[in-house]
């Protein structure tokens, strides 16, 4: 007797999370104005750099012709994070560009035209579904619609610039940012079937010129007054956000964790109070280098603002953690002596706390 429930649909729960869409800007104009078999070499070489910086945290779900379809679900990563791989595809574009236009010495129409091509991302959060039709990952619901529509849009004309970041006031609130304390500016697009959607925008052109200004901060292996490692049983994106996540360091650093820099988000010229008991001490983001490393500069009486770089370098599945201390000398370095084994012996008992946590994630 055939089991009646055997050709019954099976329901799909939807799912949450941030959707993503990243869209190479002048795509369409420079394939109609250039030699199609050497663009088509410079523009599969620009989405493998694109995708490769995007996952993870992303999940690429499909290519779009000249689009990216990708997606994190709720818990996967925090706000800071994916907007920091949002900024790490985009600078890995800008230099894979910068470094074609520098190597070759090609004058035809498709080496040319690499300067007029530039990146957007647009974002937005809610509720989706994911099928599998035909050995492919399709996701499905309004919110996917709305991203896509979201494809066309005004907001380079506002801008100014075809390289940009859009995020829409849902996906905001959801990832707990300030647009106004990060420098976003207010949007509104406008269309006939899902109406009007409020959004934010940021110039990512302007962040790329920031960052190729950007002094580095990194104390280097072999020249550090101290050094500390750390192996743990997880990929570096997941040791990343949980030793730069605010809450999440709260579950492991025997300091409590206060961001009183506004906005949300974690980088460099963010400040935090780390509470040690009745005393404060004070953390300065100096140097920002998803997920490579980050570089912080505490205050010790004596010692004076000192930096810490925090290392990440990951190989089969397991992450090591450097953390290293600047060099020190003369009467800086004789004060450092008389604290150094408090003030490690503080941070081994975090680290050790962090292994702990990560142990039973890579459990799970």
């Amino acid at each position: 007797m055939s089991d009646p429930s055997a050709s019954t649909p099976q329901l799909v729960a939807a799912e949450r999370g941030s959707l993503v869409l990243t869209d190479i800007s002048g795509y369409t104009s420079y394939l109609l104005g250039t030699e199609l078999e050497h663009a088509q070499d410079v523009l599969s070489d620009l989405m493998g750099v694109v995708v490769s910086n995007l996952q993870p945290p992303l999940h690429v779900s499909k290519l779009e012709g000249d689009a990216i379809f990708s997606y994190a679900l709720d818990g996967a990563c925090g706000a800071s994070t994916l907007l920091d791989t949002i900024e790490r595809s985009y600078f890995g574009f800008r230099s894979r560009l910068r470094d074609i236009a520098h190597a070759t010495s090609c004058t035809c129409e498709a080496c040319r035209q690499i300067p007029t091509l530039d990146l957007k991302f647009l974002v937005h959060h809610g509720s989706f579904v994911r099928r599998d039709l035909a050995g492919n990952e399709e996701l499905t619901g309004r919110d996917v619609i709305v991203l896509h529509r979201l494809a066309k849009n005004s907001a380079a004309d506002v801008l100014g610039t075809k390289g940009y970041v859009l995020l829409t006031d849902v996906c905001v609130e959801a990832l707990g940012l300030d647009p106004v304390a990060l420098g976003m500016r207010a949007h509104v697009e406008r269309y006939d079937d899902v109406g009007e959607v409020a959004c934010c925008l940021e110039d990512l052109g302007e962040r790329w010129r920031v960052e190729s200004e950007r002094q580095r901060v990194y104390v280097a292996d072999g020249n550090a007054s101290f050094e500390r490692l750390l192996t743990v049983p997880v990929g570096r994106l997941v040791a990343w956000e949980w030793m730069t996540n605010p809450e999440l360091r709260s579950l492991w650093q025997s300091d409590g964790v206060l961001r009183i820099t506004p906005g949300g988000r974690e980088g460099a010229g963010v400040t935090n109070h780390c509470m040690h008991g009745a005393e404060v001490v004070v953390e300065h983001v100096e140097d920002w280098r998803p997920f490579d490393y980050f570089t912080k500069s505490y205050e010790f009486p004596g010692v004076g603002r000192m930096h810490w770089t925090s290392e990440l370098e990951e190989r089969a599945g397991q992450t090591t953690i450097a953390l290293r201390g600047e060099p020190l000398t003369g009467d800086r370095l004789e004060v450092w002596k008389h604290m150094e084994d408090d003030v490690l012996s503080g941070v081994e008992h975090s680290t050790a706390a962090l292994l702990e946590h990560l142990t039973r994630i890579a459990k799970e």
